[in-house]
């Protein structure tokens, strides 16, 4: 009788080695079929950031963009959006105002309808780094990308104030693919403008 559950403990045994031990699968590899394993994060980056055609942009520019369309997108209630038509305007004008707190671009058809428009503040720069060259050459490259969707191609420029941003504001508009044809100062000057005080008695 022990010899008899021996054998039986054995066999009992056997079977759970035989079952913790994993079974030696041959798997045929076929050179067709790849396996392919994909991040989020790969997917992310492989994927082109277009932000109305401004893919030239620095990203921490392009990020604030982004943000404010996401802070737009969210909808109102009680609301409802006119669909806006785009017309093709190939002949414009680009006022570009710099004062010494911040540089303003607005483009618009040669009747005077504004197509784009950009300011420091859109860019999200604040406080002097909003009259800075940097910021208006910024400034124009995202108007240009907006009015070039509606095709535009000659303008003519007409610049206003004295802020360290109107040259460099010109010359984004040349570099960014516009044709410049006219360029006109319409800074305001006083003619002898207002009567002066009258001097102070000591």
């Amino acid at each position: 009788m022990s010899e008899d559950k021996k054998d039986i403990k054995q066999e009992k045994n056997e079977e759970k080695k035989a079952e913790s031990k994993p079974a030696d699968v041959q798997v045929e590899k076929s050179d067709d079929v790849k396996p392919v394993s994909v991040r989020a994060e790969e997917t992310e980056e492989a994927l082109p950031e277009k932000i109305d055609g401004l893919e030239e942009l620095p990203e921490d520019i392009k990020k604030k963009l982004e943000k404010k369309k996401s802070e737009k997108k969210s909808p109102r209630k009680g609301k409802k959006k006119k669909k806006k038509t785009v017309k093709t305007v190939s002949v414009g004008k680009v006022y570009i105002k710099a004062t010494y707190n911040n540089t303003i671009v607005s483009i618009a058809d040669a009747k005077g309808n504004v197509i784009s428009w950009a300011s420091a503040g859109i860019a999200g720069f604040k406080g002097p780094k909003k009259s800075t060259p940097y910021a208006a050459q910024i400034i124009t490259r995202i108007a240009v990308g907006k009015a070039k969707e509606a095709g535009l191609k000659d303008v003519s420029v007409f610049v206003k104030g004295v802020g360290t941003g109107r040259e460099s504001a010109v010359r984004a508009l040349n570099a960014n693919g516009l044709n410049v044809t006219y360029i006109k100062d319409v800074t305001p000057i006083p003619h002898n403008g207002c009567r002066k005080r009258k001097p102070r008695r000591v």
